[in-house]
């Protein structure tokens, strides 16, 4: 992701970049790339400050881990997550869900976390299906676990596609 707009390049894309004499600029936005860790966080939080839901959802991820220079502070960082679902990112919701299950930074809470992969799972978000999956799974509802991990599955997700045929293998599943 580049800070300066918050767009992601395939690797397609940072060739012909690349091969166009593109290198220290942004080839969405042609800003300069940032050169240190506060640069990049001066340009985060101007995208923050504007509303943006993929630089909310990356600097919560940043507050998560610690990066850029910041000190770890997972409440900040569920506050910046929270902010960035409402505005509309899914990888924020799936984020948001794995910190409610697991009580990372907030008080375990699986039925909100659970919502949280489900708001994701609707608008697309693959990992979330498979997590919506397992949650069925561990509860015994088996067939509504495959139905998840079928339809993660249909788009590539290896994992679901494991867990299908781990549970073909137990019984718990039929073609």
């Amino acid at each position: 992701t580049n800070v300066c707009c918050m767009k992601s390049l395939c690797n397609g894309c940072l060739l012909v970049a690349r091969q166009r004499g593109i290198h220290s600029r942004c080839p969405f936005c042609r800003t300069p790339f940032p050169a240190d860790d506060p640069s990049t966080l001066a340009m985060i939080q101007k995208r923050v400050s504007k509303g943006d839901a993929v630089a909310n959802s990356f600097l919560g991820e940043q507050y998560f881990h610690g990066f850029l220079g910041l000190a770890k502070d997972l409440p900040r960082a569920n506050e910046l997550l929270t902010e960035a679902a409402e505005l509309g990112s899914i990888h924020a919701h799936h984020q948001l869900g794995l910190a409610y299950c697991n009580g990372d930074g907030t008080k375990e809470d699986k039925p909100r976390g659970i919502h949280h992969w489900k708001q994701a799972a609707m608008e697309g978000h693959v990992p979330s299906r498979h997590n919506l999956g397992a949650v069925e799974y561990y509860n015994g509802n088996y067939q509504l676990a495959v139905q998840h991990w079928v339809i993660s599955a249909k788009v590539g997700y290896g994992d679901s596609l494991n867990c299908i045929k781990d549970m073909f293998k137990e019984g718990h599943a039929t073609k």
